[in-house]
């Protein structure tokens, strides 16, 4: 049976180290743009905003679909949920403003970084997870940061842009690391 799980493992590599490059380069175009249109909440910052949960949303549902054979998915499908919610929550904070905005992303990155962080646990086996599970500790780290923020007179959008660039470098250097262990034949 182990080399059954083995083997369903390395048939799922390939697709997620797709995904995995995928959302790094979402992420990096996505801080780039939030950068651009800066740390007002215009509608293009309100759209780019409830974009990002809402991407995450899909990769997740991409990500259990490829690993359905590879192991447990339900900590894929508790992101699914804490994502949707946090794409809703965004939407709505935006109309009160900037505080509210950093609150809402801020509980659904210390969430979200909790399971991320479980789910690399999880699939330790299948090599190139170190990253992904350092990632979700800094997630719940960062999300604290962006609720503490928000109490400040000065609180800005632009943190968002540093973390979605960090968490998606992280992805890169996932995505190498699966290269690597992936057994060739």
């Amino acid at each position: 049976m182990a080399s059954t799980a083995s083997a369903e493992s390395v048939g799922a590599t390939p697709a997620l180290r797709r995904l995995y490059v995928i959302r790094f380069a979402f992420a990096i175009a996505w801080a780039a743009l939030l950068l651009v249109v800066g740390s007002e909440l215009t509608v293009a910052a309100r759209l780019l905003l409830f974009v990002y949960p809402a991407f995450d949303v899909a990769a997740a549902v991409v990500d259990a679909r490829s690993a359905r054979a590879a192991g447990p998915v339900r900590g894929l499908y508790a992101n699914m949920v804490v994502s949707a919610l946090a794409a809703v929550g965004v939407a709505v904070a935006g109309a009160s403003g900037v505080a509210d905005v950093l609150r809402v992303w801020g509980a659904w990155a210390v969430v979200s970084g909790l399971v991320q962080l479980l789910v690399g646990v999880a699939r330790r086996p299948m090599g190139g997870q170190w990253a992904m599970i350092v990632s979700g500790g800094i997630s719940v780290l960062a999300g604290a940061s962006f609720i503490r923020s928000a109490s400040q007179d000065a609180s800005s959008l632009t943190a968002l842009a540093g973390y979605a660039t960090l968490g998606g470098i992280f992805f890169l250097v996932s995505a190498f690391r699966l290269s690597r262990s992936t057994p060739r034949s």
